[in-house]
């Protein structure tokens, strides 16, 4: 397929230009901060009621629909020094397959606008329940139709001319995401020794953040926490914290996954805010 590309050399973004594809939970919350760090930054949302709400904090709003079939009408939404690819597979089969073909749509709106530098937050899920730890340095090996699409979209867009760095976000955690309200109530739950594979929402922009500052692109980074207490420990100390009814766990350890990061702090100079879980619990915070 043919791919026609802005000639760069004749029109280049504002260097401070950033556009978020899909401003929800994590998006709404690193536009924020991007503008604080003085950033101009375009947001897109699907509906226009949502718009209001981003140009409330001062961000530019773009109503932006995509589909296997190409982008919607988009403005100058892709004429940023830098996209970030926020929107997830989605839970229904069907979005699930088609989610590589949306990617394929989003990234030649991309190449036929001025951006060359990319972020795709993509997930842990590409790495199986195989009992091992796992890194950057190891291939993925999904077992889920969600993470087998993610792994599909990754490699279109690192295979693209756009400079690409994907970032796979563990378990999220923060605000309007209590842990406590996962499995409160319930009982006999499995697994309870297998460790968790979490990321604090703080994180998940800061390490973000730091990309863009440090114009490391081109590369693959694992957010997730260093600290990997056991799921029946971290879960009953947050169904506790929120005062919901307790979980109850089976003492086993069958499948798990842990997941580690070889990249951080180089070449990705960052340091966790929430690195370790007891002490993020034990301080009782969202």
């Amino acid at each position: 397929m043919h791919i026609s590309v802005t000639n760069s050399c004749e029109v280049q973004p504002h260097e401070k230009t950033v556009s978020i594809l899909g401003c929800g939970w994590f998006g709404f919350a690193l536009a924020k901060a991007l503008i604080k760090d003085g950033f101009q930054v375009y947001g897109s949302t699907t509906t226009p009621e949502k718009a209001e709400r981003l140009e409330t904090e001062g961000i530019k709003p773009f109503v932006i629909l995509s589909t296997r079939e190409g982008i919607s009408e988009s403005g100058d939404f892709f004429d940023a020094s830098v996209l970030i690819i926020a929107i997830p597979p989605g839970r229904k089969p069907e979005s699930t397959a088609q989610y590589p073909e949306k990617i394929s749509s989003i990234r030649d709106a991309a190449l036929n606008g001025l951006v060359r530098k990319l972020i795709f937050i993509s997930s842990t899920s590409v790495y199986g329940d195989l009992n091992v730890e796992f890194s950057e340095k190891d291939p993925p090996s999904p077992e889920t139709a969600s993470g087998q699409s993610m792994v599909k979209a990754e490699n279109i867009l690192q295979q693209s001319p756009l400079q690409t760095t994907v970032i796979r976000f563990a378990g999220l955690v923060g605000p309007g995401r209590d842990p406590g309200r996962f499995f409160a109530g319930k009982t006999n739950i499995p697994n309870g020794r297998a460790p968790v594979n979490l990321i604090h929402l703080d994180d998940c922009v800061g390490l973000t953040q730091a990309v863009i500052s440090n114009q490391l692109f081109g590369h693959t980074f694992n957010a997730v926490a260093p600290h990997h207490p056991s799921k029946q420990e971290f879960y009953t100390q947050a169904t506790n914290n929120s005062r919901l009814s307790p979980a109850h766990f089976i003492d086993e350890l069958s499948v798990w996954k842990k997941v580690a990061t070889n990249r951080i702090p180089d070449p990705l100079p960052y340091n966790f805010k929430v690195a370790d879980w007891n002490d993020w619990l034990s301080a009782g915070k969202l």
